[in-house]
């Protein structure tokens, strides 16, 4: 019997069934149960079926996916009031075996020569792992890990920024270089952003925040689309507190070169810009020149061409009246947003998942209506603590978290009038 709300990843060799790691709430499941999801994946398998999930009528669910034929991983989630959807179960086995490809590269996954010997090298990435783990719901705004796209923080006046990043980069004989402000992208060079893959940033950044902390250290990653069997070095370092920067580069420079010569040349002079970076970050993700209005939420951005996202959760009720309710707490709040997310794209909106690994048995929006062929592009949600309204458009998907004063009829005005003053304050 699965505890309420308890989430629990097992890994397994898909041939033979041996339990590499299981991680999760501190009540591990018994030997015999985990022998029994083995089982009924190998059952249904050996008879030309695909079970690829199931669920309990006490809203318990599995979800089992196998991995370049060698390692079959198993999210299994307890009911409750909070039950994780199927599409977040799918999206943490990705996200983790991209980690563990990023960590030990795919030849070691895909071809276990002992199995031994891999459990020990496994624990290396049972700190990144676990933090995924802990992302799922866990109020902090970052919600790259369900939606695939980067998470981002748009900076007003950056082009300086920019600029020092861009030398930076090059002076590193790089073309990929990143700004990371508290676990989230604040700039990173062209190449960063149209030759890496979506998954790959947000591992990349999972890593990052992972690091926060350590003032620098060059570590071997691999990419797990891009270079999965061949490493790569990602240095970083710390500029200040809660800002980083990165880059992904070959044998040089070294780490030591990096540090001493180019950190201070190029970094020492934005200190006091980067100050302000980080000050903006702690009031609002958004820059200061957007308003919005008092009754909004929470609100969820996703660019569609560049696969970036933008995640606000406001502190306080700007012009609110007295009379107004008070605001839910921000993590109630995201977790309703997450909530909607997921409705909003197995349903109705696409989720653009770009990965070539991805399942074919990934759940399929619903047919909007019968005998309409056309594909969906706005939709609502009345709740009793919130009302959520979502917009799509070619370049844009928008998921937007009001307070129930909002007249329903007015709540794709809000959402348009809120997309636009995003988009024209950042160029987002």
């Amino acid at each position: 019997m699965l505890q309420a709300e308890a989430l629990q990843l097992l890994c397994l060799t898909a041939s033979s069934g041996v339990p590499l790691f299981s991680r999760g709430s501190s009540k591990q499941l018994p030997f015999s149960i985990i022998g029994s999801l083995n089982g009924v994946h190998m059952f249904g398998a050996g008879h030309g079926a695909q079970l690829s999930s199931c669920e309990t009528e006490h809203g318990s669910r599995v979800v089992w996916r196998v991995f370049q034929e060698s390692l079959m991983l198993i999210a299994v989630s307890g009911g409750g009031g909070s039950a994780i959807s199927e599409l977040q179960l799918r999206r943490l086995l990705e996200n983790v075996w991209n980690c563990m490809v990023m960590v030990l590269g795919q030849d070691e996954l895909a071809n276990i020569r002992n199995v031994e010997r891999l459990k020990r090298e496994v624990r290396s990435c049972y700190h990144l792992i676990d933090m995924l783990l802990e992302r799922i719901n866990d109020g902090q705004g970052m919600m790259g890990y369900l939606t695939q796209c980067a998470d981002c923080v748009p900076l007003s006046n950056s082009g300086r920024v920019q600029e020092t990043l861009d030398s930076f980069t090059q002076a590193a004989d790089s073309e990929f270089g990143c700004l990371v402000v508290h676990g989230r992208v604040a700039h990173a060079t062209e190449k960063w952003w149209s030759r890496l893959a979506p998954q790959e940033v947000v591992v990349l950044l999972a890593l990052v925040y992972s690091l926060s902390g350590t003032s620098s250290c060059d570590y071997p990653v691999f990419l797990p689309q891009g270079s999965p069997t061949v490493a790569i070095r990602l240095l970083c370092f710390q500029l200040l507190p809660g800002v980083q920067v990165c880059v992904l580069c070959g044998p040089k420079p070294s780490l030591y070169q990096a540090g001493k010569e180019l950190l201070s040349r190029f970094w020492s002079p934005l200190l006091e810009t980067l100050r302000g970076c980080l000050e903006q970050t702690d009031r609002s993700i958004l820059p200061p020149s957007v308003n919005l209005r008092w009754d909004v939420q929470a609100l969820l951005l996703i660019n569609r061409e560049s696969r970036r996202a933008i995640t606000v959760c406001p502190r306080v009720r700007g012009g609110a009246s007295a009379n107004a309710t008070p605001l839910l707490s921000s993590a109630r709040r995201l977790e309703l947003l997450t909530h909607f997310y997921t409705f909003a794209v197995t349903r109705y909106f696409t989720s653009e998942d770009v990965s070539p690994a991805s399942p074919a048995s990934e759940p399929a929006p619903e047919d909007f209506s019968q005998g309409f062929t056309h594909v969906p592009v706005q939709c609502y949600l009345v709740t009793d603590e919130c009302k959520c309204y979502g917009l799509q458009s070619p370049q844009h998907q928008l998921y937007l978290l009001t307070d129930l004063s909002v007249p329903t009829f007015a709540l794709r005005s809000v959402a348009t009038q809120t997309l636009s003053a995003i988009t024209a304050a950042t160029g987002f």
